[in-house]
């Protein structure tokens, strides 16, 4: 399984930057912002971006809250120092705090997505500001079993990380020089204090990866995933987060009335020339 998860870095990585130059120049812009979690995606996003635009085309907005780890902002500050770009920090905890008073009860879950939804907006008003388009981080794994806020750390302009998973993110970072330290952690969202991906996922990302691509790239059914060796009851498990977020994916679905509707007839990567 794990060939199928091997990437010519070098060949990716210019991919890749091509992708962002190519699809933010498309749309009329030279300059992108990014939100900088402190994290291995956002890091890696960041790199390509800078790649793509030059550093003095990217801007990278850093959203600590009062419970989140003070690495996370630390390995943001050290990975936008090494790369020269513009970086801000936008505390967020005078924002979602009266939110959060008024809704003692609220989950983590609940508490997790307004944050989300809260730094990106920040984002996208700096999207505003500077004339820039919002660069994604989110990877394939994480679409894929729906492990995002819709609107939130989802929500992107231009994506350069949604056909890799994970795993490949960890490798293609090492290549490109990503900070150890950053490489190092174990993936977290920084939600709330000790949370980390695997943990709050119950699984591992080596483990969902190597049976995601069996399924997805190699079209893989059930029994197939079976007789590869992955446990049924596991094979159910993803294919049921898989299935239920579909909608995470994909735009809102729109109610057919006309003979050319969006996303379905109308549909196109650009609509140049309607």
């Amino acid at each position: 399984m794990d060939r199928w998860l091997t990437l010519d870095h070098e060949l990716a990585a210019q991919m890749l930057i091509g992708f962002v130059r190519n699809q933010v120049g498309k749309v009329g812009f030279e300059r992108a912002v990014i939100a900088l979690s402190g994290g291995i995606d956002s890091a890696l996003s960041a790199v390509l971006t800078a790649r793509a635009l030059g550093p003095e085309n990217v801007t990278a907005v850093m959203m600590p809250y009062r419970e989140s780890n003070p690495d996370s902002l630390s390995h943001a500050r050290l990975l936008a120092e090494g790369l020269g770009i513009d970086s801000r920090v936008i505390e967020i905890t005078d924002l979602v705090e009266p939110y959060f008073s008024r809704n003692p009860a609220m989950s983590n879950l609940r508490r997790g997505n307004v944050m989300a939804r809260t730094r990106m907006t920040l984002v996208y008003d700096m999207s505003a500001r500077n004339d820039a388009l919002v660069i994604g981080t989110s990877n394939k794994t994480e679409l894929l079993l729906g492990y995002g806020t819709l609107h939130g750390d989802m929500a992107s302009a231009v994506n350069p990380l949604g056909d890799i998973y994970k795993t490949q993110v960890f490798m293609l970072a090492a290549a490109v020089g990503v900070p150890d330290p950053i490489l190092q952690k174990p993936p977290s969202a920084d939600l709330w204090e000790g949370q980390t991906d695997e943990e709050e996922l119950g699984l591992t990302y080596r483990d969902v990866d190597r049976l995601l691509v069996l399924l997805v790239d190699r079209r893989f059914n059930l029994q197939e995933a079976a007789a590869a060796g992955v446990d049924r009851n596991y094979i159910a498990q993803i294919l049921g987060k898989v299935r239920t977020n579909q909608f995470k994916r994909r735009p809102p679905v729109i109610a057919k009335l006309s003979d050319r509707t969006i996303e379905r007839e109308f549909r196109y990567p650009r609509d140049w020339g309607v």
